[in-house]
């Protein structure tokens, strides 16, 4: 059988746009919206996607903050930075890139950004909020996966899902979006046993364990569709997903492609969720005013 591929790409252009109109809108009554990224890492594939955001967000007519702390960053001054950031009225949006440098935790410090500036849903206030239906950004990873769904008109109410990896970053918020849309989620982890014991049956199959070729041909039926949130780089510098395509291509009846899927959907809705922060932002600020 023929695998369709589910390209991000078409998606992507949609909502860059879609956060394009929105920064003009903004911008003709006062101040463009801002992201902020914090960065401390020299690690050359981090800067290279964070030179990826500044290029969309400056097409976006998205202003762009970078604040490198440089690889030797404590704790302290990254916490100091996110703190200053989520009291800046000129930032709406604010992201902790990561790696950090050896002995920071990333939980320590995403406390520190204010959920309303949290645009990739990394405060575990936002992740709660999300849990019991109140307004919060979902990390954009995980909104992406619904967006490609509803994209393609790939129906998720009572159909069966299994979520594989259960990461606060993806498998965890998907699975509440997941929830909502109402579906029923299943989460496979490394002790669920053999994945095939729950894909084989499944409609739709997400894979987010960072694992290349965890999932094969055998472990999905011709009637699934199964979107790859993996991004693993090879020695050789290209880079694939969780998924071995090569196998599940013929088999399944749909597949995201790694490069191309999920990750081009995703930079353009950190945008589009910066875009709604400085709207909602700029609302509260004028109620404040007025009352």
């Amino acid at each position: 059988m023929s695998t369709v591929l589910l390209s991000g790409k078409t998606l992507a252009k949609t909502i860059q746009q879609k956060a394009h109109d929105e920064a003009q809108d903004l911008a003709t009554d006062g101040p463009r919206p801002t992201l902020a990224v914090v960065v401390a890492t020299d690690d050359g594939s981090t800067h290279w996607y964070v030179r990826s955001i500044e290029r969309a967000a400056e097409k976006a007519g998205i202003n762009c903050r970078v604040v490198d702390l440089g690889q030797g960053a404590s704790g302290r001054a990254l916490a100091a930075v996110l703190k200053d950031l989520s009291a800046d009225l000129s930032v709406n949006g604010i992201i902790l890139q990561t790696p950090l440098p050896p002995g920071v935790q990333t939980d320590e410090l995403v406390g520190h950004i204010a959920p309303e500036k949290d645009i990739d849903g990394a405060n575990p206030l936002s992740l709660g909020r999300l849990a019991v239906g109140q307004p919060a950004f979902a990390p954009a990873t995980a909104r992406a996966v619904i967006e490609i769904l509803d994209h393609f008109d790939i129906p998720l109410a009572g159909r069966n899902v299994v979520v594989i990896g259960r990461s606060a970053v993806v498998g965890k918020p998907l699975s509440l979006l997941l929830l909502e849309r109402d579906a029923a989620v299943t989460i496979c982890h490394s002790r669920s046993g053999p994945l095939e014991k729950y894909t084989k049956t499944a409609d739709v199959v997400v894979v987010a364990a960072g694992r290349t070729g965890l999932l094969i041909g055998d472990h999905v039926s011709s009637a699934a569709t199964v979107i790859d949130v993996g991004t693993n780089v090879l020695p050789d510098g290209s880079l694939v997903g969780d998924v071995d395509a090569a196998s599940v291509r013929g088999v399944a009846a749909a597949l995201t492609p790694v490069p191309g899927g999920v990750g081009s959907v995703t930079t353009s809705l950190l945008l589009l969720h910066t875009t709604e922060a400085a709207r909602k932002q700029s609302r509260d600020l004028a109620l404040e005013a007025a009352g």
